[in-house]
């Protein structure tokens, strides 16, 4: 039984996603053509970037379900606005669709891999995601605290590459120096269960529920007189506490 589950969640995953670019690109690709006509480029990338975010949600909310459940927590405070800089625990290469439930334009600080896909790489490119394994460090300073000053918010990925055993790897610190000089509010973002959607080395789902909480922002009152160093470890333990509490976690 088990094995058909994960047939079927195969078949209809794959079939509704490939189906569901081949439609959809061309339309977004000639709505894209016909704004940099008539907008400027600011409105232009706003909306691809929500778009990308859309994608995003359908993929992982509704093609997999109901053998792939997704569960979103939110614990943070309304009241501290935006833009955010997101930083998320990376256990599967499902991870980065997962970002499409956040409600606002985000650019992702990805490794290489993403820019390999088909279709989806050059999409990435064009909506301005960041890889930071080719940007030197003052380049990607730059063009981060411009997305901050354009009310972006942007979702890093620390540990650089996904974990292996479900452990939250070391953090690199290059976007934490970027936080202290922005001074942006920092959000945990605390993803579980998604280990096995897919597997390390397999491009196949297995069923399960993913849990993703949104914590409590950091500001930059409670952070100002950290070293990047401090700081990155200050949020590592946060996400550390809060993966493992998930984890023991049924719902």
């Amino acid at each position: 039984m088990r094995i058909l589950k994960i047939a079927y969640l195969n078949i209809t995953f794959y079939f509704l996603t490939v189906t569901f670019l081949l439609t959809c690109l061309p339309a977004l690709g000639s709505l894209i053509i016909i704004f940099a006509l008539i907008f400027p480029k600011r409105i232009v990338m706003k909306r691809l970037r929500r778009a990308i975010s859309w994608f995003g949600a359908v993929v992982i909310k509704i093609f997999p379900w109901p053998l792939v459940r997704l569960s979103y927590k939110d614990f943070s405070e309304s009241n501290i606005p935006g833009p955010y800089l997101f930083i998320c625990n990376h256990r599967s290469a499902s991870d980065p669709f997962l970002l499409g439930i956040l409600p606002y334009e985000v650019v992702q600080v990805v490794n290489i891999w993403p820019f390999r896909l088909p279709i989806l790489g050059v999409v990435a490119k064009i909506a301005g995601y960041l890889n930071v394994r080719e940007l030197p460090f003052e380049t990607f300073f730059i063009k981060t605290t411009k997305l901050f000053k354009e009310g972006v918010s942007i979702a890093v990925f620390p540990e650089g590459t996904r974990s292996r055993d479900n452990s939250v790897g070391q953090f690199h610190s290059a976007i934490f120096r970027v936080a202290l000089e922005s001074r942006i509010p920092i959000v945990p973002l605390c993803i579980t269960g998604n280990e096995n959607i897919p597997p390390v080395g397999s491009p196949y789902l297995r069923p399960g529920l993913i849990k993703i909480h949104r914590l409590k922002a950091i500001t930059w009152d409670k952070y100002r007189s950290f070293s990047p160093f401090k700081l990155k470890n200050y949020l590592r333990e946060i996400i550390i506490k809060e993966t493992a509490l998930m984890d023991q976690r049924n719902v």
